[in-house]
């Protein structure tokens, strides 16, 4: 069976690191493995992208391989034949296979049935790409790895989820912040809490959670699916908004993150995502490194 990145939770904490240092690497162009010369990789999308698309066929080029752009009216995954039959007609052609969309059991009945490398681009479940790019921002502006204080604050959806299936593996200090109803699935927050390394806070009071943070780290109060519940969401989340006034309760040297697209003046301020203390455009490059680190590792 071939490496798949269905979720973080799909490696052990030694191969985050291993992909990490990968990273590192490549982005300070220290190698340029080309694992995918000479292979195309199939890159399917149900939901709309910007950084996942671009930042993976770069990935792909810079590997040495072709992407393959796939949009839901060619495939119409589950629907116009089975995943299964899918995924073994796409191995026959393709050396890996992307994918972002809505339902994990796409992403998971995929890497079940195709005999090459299966990578979750993003789906509603989870996002494991982004976080552990986030990850690596985290480690390029701070002081050598420790337990980092992480504070969320919005909505609780696949980027907090990664961050609680992240938080399993890796120690942290992860604060939550967010309405009583808007929480994360109880199922990641218990896994989190398996991990006897790690410590995780639900709050519904914003200054709780970032109280001398390292990292605070905001998402669209609305995801991608979701924008008819946008309103009501508004108006649970509106107190979670990351603005520099509660940026001052985190520690002085706070980073700052999103993961984009951002929704300015709502979940974050313009003031703080332009701030001196944002890192958000560095946290966007390091999709591409991550990705291609990611993309090697599954290969090697």
């Amino acid at each position: 069976m071939p490496r798949s990145l269905t979720q973080i939770t799909d490696l052990t904490a030694a191969e985050v690191r291993e992909i990490l240092d990968l990273c590192g690497k490549m982005k300070r162009k220290e190698i340029a493995p080309k694992p995918l010369a000479g292979k195309a990789v199939a890159c399917i999308f149900t939901k709309a992208s910007l950084r996942t698309r671009v930042s993976f066929e770069v990935g792909i080029q810079q590997l040495g391989g072709n992407a393959l752009y796939i949009t839901d009216n060619e495939i119409k995954l589950g629907e116009r034949e089975s995943i299964a039959d899918a995924a073994r007609v796409l191995s026959r052609y393709v050396g890996m296979i992307m994918i972002r969309t809505y339902k994990q059991s796409d992403v998971e009945g995929l890497a079940k049935h195709a005999s090459v490398p299966v990578v979750n681009g993003l789906t509603d479940a989870v996002h494991p790409c982004q976080i552990l790019g986030d990850y690596f921002t985290i480690l390029e502006h701070k002081p050598p790895e420790r337990k980092y204080k992480v504070a969320y604050l919005g909505d609780g959806n696949n980027i907090t989820h990664s961050w609680l299936n992240l938080a399993s593996l890796i120690p942290l200090d992860l604060r939550i912040a967010t309405a009583p109803d808007c929480r994360p699935d109880s199922l990641y927050v218990e896994k989190a809490r398996r991990n006897p390394q790690s410590s995780v806070l639900l709050t519904d009071d914003p200054k709780e959670a970032v109280a001398g943070a390292d990292v605070v780290y905001t998402d669209v109060w609305a995801s991608m699916g979701q924008k008819h519940l946008a309103e009501e969401k508004a108006n649970k989340l509106r107190s979670f908004q990351v603005n520099s006034s509660l940026l001052k309760g985190a520690d002085p040297g706070a980073i700052v993150l999103h993961c984009l697209p951002a929704e300015r003046g709502k979940e974050i301020t313009d003031e703080v995502m332009d701030g001196p203390q944002s890192v958000v455009f560095d946290e966007a490059e390091n999709r591409l490194h991550i990705q291609k680190a990611i993309m090697a590792f599954l290969l090697k």
